[in-house]
């Protein structure tokens, strides 16, 4: 019969146990519920007043995004004024992004 701590044939010691297979120290408070408040990690939340977007925020997302596939197409199409350049598309591609990102923001 082998030792107490010892592994058995067919029953290798895990990573991390000790001899009497405990993996954490007794009477540690592992597992036990603490408060946000008492860990020091509670953040409160933002007021909704905060986080409102202006009423024209949303139109104007729209505006960027539809104004941005207009000026390509209208570019390809070769309605604006000179012939059909990269800068167009540049800049539609820019006014696209713009959109984008203020639909990140959006609240």
């Amino acid at each position: 019969m082998a030792p107490k701590g010892s592994s058995g044939p067919g029953r290798a010691q895990r990573k991390g146990t000790s001899a009497s297979g405990r993996t954490t120290v007794k009477g540690g408070r592992v597992g036990r519920y603490t408060a946000p408040e008492e860990s020091g990690k509670y953040t409160p939340p933002v007021p909704r007043t905060v986080r409102k977007s202006p009423r024209w925020f949303g139109p104007l997302v729209l505006v960027l995004l539809v104004a941005g596939v207009l000026l390509i197409l209208l570019n390809y199409l070769s309605v604006l004024p000179g012939a059909v350049s990269a800068w167009y598309l540049v800049a539609g591609l820019v006014v696209i992004f713009a959109g984008f990102v203020l639909a990140t923001r959006y609240h």
